[in-house]
């Protein structure tokens, strides 16, 4: 049975809109139907590491038949495949990160995986792409994204760098 779910996109290095398109290209060979795309945005580093360049933001919606694991599985062979180690310092700078947000209804906790994701309902840069997707988007548990981005502080920087990225059926994108 297909799902309906939410990636988040996000590179700091290199040609940022191409690693992110490139992304959103490779997903289909993994069993991952891209839908939609939100528009992408320039967003400050947060976390561990602040003296890094800025990410570019972009989250996607989704269709599988991929349970949770094998969706991280898929999405960690895309980062490989686009150039990001295996092994990496946590908000250390990169090509590509692609994280699982949200996978239906569901609510799964792993070693490897939590869904809905753990920063899902904290993080301006996620939140900001997620409702342009779908406004009324809540958590399994019913919490509602945009209450939680309204209640945020202002002071991560997240901003509109361009249009949305191209996903399969897309013409003159």
């Amino acid at each position: 049975m297909s799902e309906i779910g939410y990636l988040g996109l996000g590179s700091n290095v290199g040609d940022r809109r191409a690693n992110l398109q490139a992304a959103v290209d490779a997903l289909p060979a993994h069993g991952v139907e891209v839908l939609a795309s939100s528009s992408t945005y320039d967003t400050d580093p947060v976390g561990e590491i602040l003296d890094q360049p800025s990410f570019l933001n972009a989250c996607v919606r989704i269709r599988t038949e991929l349970d949770p694991e094998a969706l991280l599985d898929a999405c960690k062979a895309v980062e490989r495949a686009l150039g990001r180690p295996e092994r990496y310092v946590r908000h250390s700078p990169r090509a590509i990160d692609v994280d699982v947000l949200l996978l239906g209804s569901r609510e799964y906790r792993s070693e490897r995986l939590r869904l809905p994701h753990e920063q899902v309902l904290a993080r301006r840069f996620v939140l900001i792409p997620l409702l342009e997707l779908d406004f009324g988007l809540r958590t399994p548990a019913g919490e509602s994204l945009a209450d939680a981005l309204a209640a945020l502080p202002l002071d991560e920087g997240v901003r509109r760098e361009g249009p949305p990225l191209r996903v399969p059926g897309d013409r003159g994108r």
